[in-house]
């Protein structure tokens, strides 16, 4: 049986169990709710509800992983990443929708699509070198990208702001995956950059949603 509370030492800056051991990790979460504060206010007036859906799931992922790097057990692990998988999930939908102009059945459809994608890129990128845990996530990038090389004639502001996104996390993942690698000579480690990034990343994916939206209305 699966001990929900067994404490985890997943990052380089974790020193010991107590709440304040990895204080670089938890505190940058605050970037995740910061975005999703200024998307927050740049969305006033516009009736965009998947959008405003996203940024209620950007500030549930900045207080799941604020919990997670101070109560680090596995309990917590799923209070950090499942708010991150329903981000992706409703992107997608949303993407699909309303960037690709398909039904809303459609759109349901790629959204559950991507858990089998994801099931069969992971282990490959597994493979790479050094990129460790962060191979869950590898996938993403190379979706986002898919979906601006077919947008990029079509809607090619889109196209590109997808594009810069998918950049920023490809980024994001290098922090991500460096972190135990340099945990000798750099102890606070960087898992503290991939909130950072991730946190600039997904607003921005708010931000292309929204643009778009309004050049389309």
């Amino acid at each position: 049986m699966m001990d929900w509370f067994a404490p985890v030492d997943a990052y380089c800056e974790r020193s010991g169990p107590e709440y304040w051991a990895e204080p670089v990790n938890a505190l940058t979460n605050g970037a995740f709710v910061l975005a999703a504060a200024i998307m927050a206010w740049r969305l006033q007036g516009q009736r965009l509800p998947l959008a405003r859906a996203l940024v209620v799931v950007l500030a549930i992922i900045g207080i799941g992983s604020y919990l997670f790097h101070t109560h680090a057990n596995r309990l917590t692990g799923m209070l950090d990443v499942l708010p991150i998988l329903a981000f992706i999930l409703l992107y997608i939908f949303a993407a699909t929708r309303d960037f690709m102009g398909a039904r809303p059945w459609v759109a349901a459809l790629a959204m559950v699509g991507f858990l089998p994608f994801a099931a069969a890129l992971a282990p490959l990128f597994a493979r790479v070198p050094g990129l460790g845990s962060s191979a869950g996530y590898a996938p993403v990038p190379v979706l986002i990208l898919i979906y601006a090389a077919l947008l990029a004639w079509r809607t090619p502001a889109t196209a590109r702001g997808l594009a810069l996104g998918a950049g920023i996390l490809i980024i994001s993942l290098l922090f991500r995956s460096m972190d135990s690698a340099i945990c000798d000579a750099f102890p606070l480690g960087t898992h503290f950059m991939w909130h950072l990034l991730n946190a600039l990343m997904l607003g921005w994916m708010i931000e292309v949603y929204r643009r778009h939206a309004a050049k389309a209305g």
